[in-house]
């Protein structure tokens, strides 16, 4: 029954998932209506076979604002997740690597001061300086993924330095580089897949935030998190404005961590084990 269950949330999870990233897809090449040309005579359209989602404030079509806000909520999340990948392992190898000495202990004490500044801070201190942007948020977010990969491919790794088949390599000659790339990475492989999918919801949420109080994504360029600051005026007349996109942020969201979950329980061997 457990299986069972795991199997169709991670069916729905992958579903949510692949739904919104096909609108992201898909916006690159097609979307209904050019959101750049406001049609102020258009505004307010309720749904109708030209506008299936109606229209906001400005005649722009919010089926074509949700799938160009896909894009762009997607897009920074991706790449900020890219920016924790790239720089956390190497960071939470190299501290398990030498773990005990001078720099497992910089590289933690690094995690720990950067753990000290929320991603929000962090956005609000590079926009004071270079302003708000998309390129700010990714920036902001992928600074907050850095330590958590890095504490992640730790975790994972420590234990692995005390099985045979590493002392094995120790003992054959191998340095602790190739040890890492060869035989620890591949063996902690699932923990960073499932932390990943984490922290892509996590991601899709911080650049909604940021973008709803003006750090993140600027006009034109649509945003789920701008549209929701945009409707907040016209949430008691027009509450579809703040539920379209607000489900769409909770879809993708709920999507990422029910797969997330569903990997963790396929790709622990320990739970593989107890199913067997």
């Amino acid at each position: 029954m457990t299986g069972s269950r795991l199997s169709v949330a991670g069916v729905v999870g992958g579903g949510l998932t692949a739904l919104c990233l096909l609108a992201a897809a898909l916006s690159l090449i097609w979307v209904p209506h050019d959101i750049t040309v406001l049609t102020i005579a258009d505004r307010l359209l309720p749904m109708s076979a030209t506008h299936l989602l109606g229209t906001d404030h400005f005649g722009r079509d919010m089926l074509s604002m949700l799938m160009e806000g896909a894009r762009t909520s997607i897009a920074v999340a991706l790449v900020a997740v890219g920016i924790g990948l790239g720089l956390g392992i190497p960071l939470g190898l190299a501290a398990a690597a030498h773990r005990g000495g001078w720099l497992d202990e910089i590289i933690m004490r690094g995690n720990d001061l950067i753990f000290a500044f929320p991603s929000l801070v962090i956005a609000i201190l590079i926009t004071a300086v270079f302003g708000p942007s998309a390129v700010n948020a990714i920036l902001a977010i992928g600074i907050f993924n850095i330590p958590v990969f890095a504490r992640v491919a730790r975790g994972g790794a420590l234990p692995l330095w005390t099985l045979d088949y590493v002392m094995a390599a120790r003992v054959a000659g191998k340095g602790r580089f190739l040890i890492s790339l060869q035989h620890i990475l591949p063996n902690i492989t699932n923990l960073l897949i499932v932390q990943a999918t984490i922290q892509f919801s996590l991601g899709i949420l911080a650049e909604a935030a940021l973008s709803y109080i003006g750090l993140g994504a600027q006009p034109p360029t649509p945003s789920w998190g701008r549209m929701l600051a945009d409707a907040q005026t016209l949430i008691y007349t027009e509450p579809q404005l703040a539920i379209l996109p607000g489900l769409a942020i909770v879809g993708m969201v709920l999507g990422l961590n029910l797969l997330g979950d569903a990997l963790r329980d396929a790709l622990d061997p320990r739970l593989q084990r107890r199913r067997a």
